[in-house]
C-alpha cells in the first residue's frame, strides 16, 4: 500500500463522517469502578452476599438509542466485582411479567426477553464476547469474529469453560393470573476461560463493556404470555433495547460505542477511586472517526481517501496539527497516529475496523 504522512490538528468529528447510517451518540460512554471482592460471593442469583451489597450499583439502564427516547418501563441495574479467578457480573431487572419458554442452550434468546453481555478485554473491537440469558437461565453464549459491519461472523460453536450462573426468580415464570416482581442474574466468569485473556487485569486496567436487555410486548391469550401483533403490519411490535451505556443506532454490535469498566485493587467497601480514562483513548476514537470517514469517502468513489483534504471534500472539515499516516491501496487502509501514553508506539485502525497499539 502506498504511504502517505500528514501532520494536522485531528478533532473528534463527532459524527459527521459516521457511515452506514450508523448515528453518533450525544452521550460519552458510562464507566464503572469494579473492586476487588475478598471472598466469592455465593452464585445463586439473590446478589445478597455482604460483598454485593457494597458493591455500587450502576446507572438505570436507557434506550439503546439514547436518552432523546422514552424512558424504559421497567428499572434495569448492574453490579460488577473481581478477584483473581472471577470477573463477577450481577444485574437486576424489575418485571411484572415473568416470561420464557427457551431452553436449549444456543437458543436466539433475544427473541424472548433477556439480559445480554458483551465484553472486548483489548478494546481492538474484534474477537468479543457476547451471554444471552433468559429467566429460564437458558443461556447463549458466543465469540464475535468483529462487528457485522466489518463482515463478522459469530461463532457459535464457542462455549466458554467453567462459567458459572443463576437466575433468581422473585414471581411466578410464566403465570399471567399475578404480578411479579424481579428477576436477577449473577455470573462468575474464569479469567482463564477468556480466550484474550487467560489471567486477571491490573490494577486501573480499562475495558470495553455494555449490557442489554431485550423487551418484547406482551399480552395474555389462553392463559399464556405472547408477543402483542401490530394490527398495521399483522407482526410482532419490535422489542425494546434497554442498555447501559447508549449506543446511538439499534445495534449492539459497535463495541466502540460500549462502556467502559474500571478494575481497581481497592477491596470493595474500604474506600473509592475515580474513573481515569486512559490519555490514548483520545487517540482511538480520532482513529475512528477517520475510520467512518474513509467509509463513508468509499462509497461515494469507490476507493480510500489518501489525505485529510480527501476526507474533507466528502462532508465536514478536518483542521490541519497531529501526525496521521495513511497507508492505502483501492480496498484497503491503515491510518496511524503516535500514542500519547508511549511516544515509542502508534495506534493504527484498518478497513475491518480493528484498531491496536505496537
Amino acid at each position: 500500500m502506498k504511504k502517505f504522512l500528514q501532520t494536522c490538528t485531528l478533532v473528534v468529528l463527532s459524527g459527521v463522517f459516521l457511515s452506514e447510517n450508523i448515528a453518533q451518540t450525544d452521550s460519552a460512554p458510562k464507566t464503572y469502578v469494579s473492586y476487588q471482592s475478598p471472598t466469592k460471593p455465593i452464585i445463586d442469583g439473590k446478589l445478597d452476599d455482604a460483598v454485593w451489597e457494597l458493591a455500587p450499583w450502576s446507572d438505570a439502564f436507557v434506550d439503546i438509542q439514547g436518552d432523546e427516547m422514552p424512558k424504559p418501563t421497567h428499572l434495569t441495574r448492574m453490579k460488577m466485582l473481581w478477584d483473581k479467578d472471577f470477573f463477577y457480573i450481577g444485574v437486576k431487572l424489575d418485571e411484572p411479567h415473568l416470561w420464557a419458554t427457551y431452553t436449549e442452550r444456543e437458543s436466539v434468546i433475544f427473541h424472548e426477553n433477556d439480559i445480554e453481555v458483551f465484553l472486548d478485554p483489548d478494546g481492538d473491537t474484534h474477537n468479543y464476547y457476547e451471554w444471552e440469558i433468559n429467566a429460564l437461565g437458558t443461556l447463549w453464549d458466543l465469540l464475535l469474529t468483529k462487528p457485522y459491519k466489518d463482515g463478522g461472523k459469530p461463532i457459535n460453536g464457542w462455549n466458554i469453560n467453567d462459567f458459572e450462573f443463576t437466575v433468581h426468580l422473585e414471581g411466578t415464570l410464566n403465570d399471567p393470573s399475578d404480578t411479579d416482581v424481579y428477576w436477577s442474574v449473577e455470573m462468575a466468569i474464569p479469567w482463564s476461560s477468556l480466550t484474550q485473556r487467560s489471567s486477571p487485569p491490573s490494577d486501573g486496567h480499562q475495558w470495553r463493556i455494555n449490557f442489554s436487555r431485550v423487551q418484547w410486548q406482551l399480552e395474555v391469550k389462553d392463559n399464556m404470555y405472547t408477543k402483542v401483533i401490530n394490527p398495521e403490519t399483522g407482526k410482532h411490535f419490535p422489542e425494546d433495547n434497554w442498555v447501559w451505556s447508549p449506543i446511538g443506532v439499534i445495534n449492539m454490535h459497535i463495541p466502540d460505542r460500549w462502556g467502559y469498566v474500571q478494575f481497581s485493587e481497592v477491596e470493595v467497601g474500604t474506600g473509592t477511586v475515580p474513573f481515569v480514562k486512559h490519555a490514548d483513548e483520545q487517540i482511538k476514537t480520532n482513529l475512528r472517526d477517520l475510520y467512518y470517514a474513509q467509509k463513508a469517502f468509499f462509497k461515494e468513489h469507490s476507493r480510500y481517501a489518501e489525505t485529510v483534504q480527501e476526507l474533507n471534500s466528502v462532508e465536514g472539515t478536518v483542521p490541519t496539527g497531529i501526525e496521521v499516516e495513511f497507508e492505502v491501496s483501492r480496498t484497503r487502509f491503515k491510518l496511524s497516529i503516535p500514542s500519547i501514553d508511549d511516544s515509542s508506539k502508534n495506534w493504527f485502525i484498518t478497513e475491518d475496523g480493528r484498531i491496536w497499539k505496537q
